[in-house]
C-alpha cells in the first residue's frame, strides 16, 4: 500500500475517533464528554491532521512504510532548529528524559552552570547533580532573569563543563536570551557546552541552533510542535557529540545512552531499519504530520505569528488592569503568559469557571507563589491558524470569570 493511501485510510479512521472516544467513556461511566479548549502551556492544541496520524493501524517499527517518516522527521527536525550538521535524538519518554540525556557529555564532578529563572532550573540542577555534577546557580527574582553581567562574572570566576539555560521556563513565562547567553560563553569560555532546555520554547520561539552556536536543544512532542506528550527530542552539535565521543568515564545510564541510541537515528535517516528499543510509533507519524505543517511556510513567519499573537494576549492583559509575572517585555515568553490573580480573586475559582466555559488554563507552578497566579499558554495551530479563534474564546472566558468573582477591569 503506499504512503498516500495509508493517509487516507488513517484520516477515513479518525474521522470518527471522537464520537468513539465519547461513546466508550460514555459506556463505561454514563457520562458524556465535551472536549475543553486546552490553553495551558502544554500540551497544546492539536491539528486534526496530528490526530488522525496517532491513528494509524499497528505497525511495526522496521516496516517500510515506518522507515522512512521517521527519518524524514530527523530530518525536518533540523529545519525547525535552522541547523545542518546538529544531530536529533527522539526518543519515547516526556522532556525530562532530555534532561536525563545530558548523562552523556557531563562526568562526575564536572561543572554546571545553571542559570535559574524558576522551577525547570531547580529540577534541571537536581537532574545534573545525581550524575555527579557540582551545580552553581545564579538565580534571579521570580520573574525576572539573570544579567549577562552576572552571568560573564560566573564564567570568570570558574570553569564550567556546560551553562544550562531554561529558553522559556513554565513555571514564570520567563524568556531568557540564549543568543546573547551563548554568544557570552564563546567568548569567555569557549569550550563551555551551551544546554538549552527549550521544552516550552521549541516551535514557538526563535532559536537559530548553528548561528547562535548551541550545543543542545532540550525539548518535548506536546508543546510548541503540536504533539500528544511521549516524545523527547534532544538536538546535539558536533562539539557536543565529541564530547560524548571523548569522555573519560563511562555513561551512567542504559536507557539514555547515546551509545545506543546515536545508531538507531543514523539508519533511520539512512532509511534503514534498527533496534535498541522500541520507538513510539504513532507518536512519530504524528510528529511527521505535525513537523510537514511548521515547515509548510518559512519558519521565520512562525516566529512572528507568535510574537504577535504574545503582545496582543499580553496587551490584553494589561488592559484588564492584571500585572504579569515577568518584569519586563524582552523577558516575556512569546508561547504563554503567567498572570497574578487581581485581587479578591481566588485561583481554584477562576480556572474552574473557566473550565465550565469550556477553556482550560492552568494554576501556578512556582512553589513561592503557587496560589498567587495563573497561567496561559498561546502556541502552534491556536496561533498559526486565527480562523480557529482560540484566543478569542480565552479572552471572552477570561472577561467573564473575572467579573463573577466580582472584579472590575479598570
Amino acid at each position: 500500500m503506499s504512503q498516500s493511501s495509508t493517509t487516507s485510510r488513517i484520516s477515513q479512521v479518525t474521522r470518527h475517533l471522537s464520537s468513539v472516544a465519547g461513546s466508550a467513556v460514555q459506556a463505561a461511566t454514563g457520562t458524556t464528554v465535551d472536549h475543553k479548549l486546552c490553553m495551558i502551556p502544554g500540551p497544546i492544541e492539536f491539528h486534526e491532521d496530528v490526530l488522525a496520524a496517532m491513528a494509524t493501524p499497528a505497525t511495526s517499527h522496521v516496516d517500510p512504510l515506518f522507515i522512512p517518516v521517521f527519518g524524514e522527521s530527523i530530518e525536518l527536525l533540523r529545519k525547525v532548529l535552522i541547523t545542518q550538521s546538529a544531530q536529533p535524538f527522539v526518543v519515547s519518554g516526556s522532556g525530562t528524559l532530555g534532561w536525563d540525556m545530558m548523562v552523556n557529555v557531563i562526568e562526575k564532578g564536572d561543572n554546571a552552570l545553571v542559570c535559574n529563572t524558576g522551577y525547570f532550573g531547580d529540577r534541571f540542577a537536581e537532574c545534573l547533580q545525581v550524575y555527579g555534577a557540582n551545580v552553581t546557580h545564579l538565580r534571579a527574582a521570580i520573574g525576572d532573569r539573570p544579567t549577562l553581567e552576572q552571568i560573564e562574572q560566573a564564567l570568570r570566576a570558574n570553569k564550567y563543563k556546560m551553562i544550562t539555560i531554561t529558553h522559556v521556563d513554565t513555571s514564570t513565562g520567563v524568556l531568557s536570551d540564549i543568543k546573547a547567553i551563548a554568544e557570552l560563553t564563546r567568548r569567555v569560555s569557549p569550550d563551555t557546552l551551551v544546554v538549552v532546555d527549550g521544552v516550552c520554547s521549541v516551535g514557538s520561539e526563535e532559536i537559530r541552533f548553528d548561528e547562535w552556536d548551541l550545543d543542545v536543544v532540550i525539548t518535548g512532542s506536546q508543546k510548541g510542535l503540536g504533539v500528544p506528550p511521549g516524545l523527547s527530542i534532544v538536538i546535539a552539535s558536533q562539539r557536543a557529540l565529541n564530547v560524548f565521543q571523548t569522555r573519560q568515564s563511562p555513561i551512567a545510564s542504559y536507557f539514555s545512552s547515546w551509545q545506543r541510541w546515536l545508531p538507531v537515528m543514523q539508519a533511520y535517516e539512512a532509511r534503514k531499519p534498527s533496534y535498541f528499543a522500541t520507538p513510539a510509533v504513532q507518536l512519530i507519524y504524528a510528529l511527521n504530520a505535525s513537523l510537514r505543517h511548521i515547515t509548510a511556510e518559512p519558519i521565520e513567519v512562525r516566529f512572528q505569528k507568535h510574537a504577535k499573537a504574545s503582545q496582543d494576549f499580553k496587551q490584553f492583559i494589561t488592559d484588564l488592569g492584571l500585572k504579569q509575572l515577568a518584569v519586563s517585555p524582552k523577558g516575556a515568553a512569546n508561547g504563554m503568559t503567567a498572570v497574578y490573580y487581581p485581587r479578591g480573586v481566588t485561583g481554584p475559582e477562576l480556572v474552574q469557571s473557566m473550565a465550565k466555559k469550556g477553556v482550560q488554563i492552568a494554576g501556578g507552578l512556582h512553589e513561592q507563589i503557587a496560589s498567587q497566579y495563573f497561567r496561559v499558554g498561546h502556541m502552534g495551530i491556536s496561533i498559526t491558524e486565527p480562523g480557529r479563534k482560540h484566543i478569542d474564546k480565552v479572552a471572552e472566558a477570561l472577561k467573564a470569570s473575572l467579573r463573577e468573582q466580582g472584579y472590575i477591569a479598570k
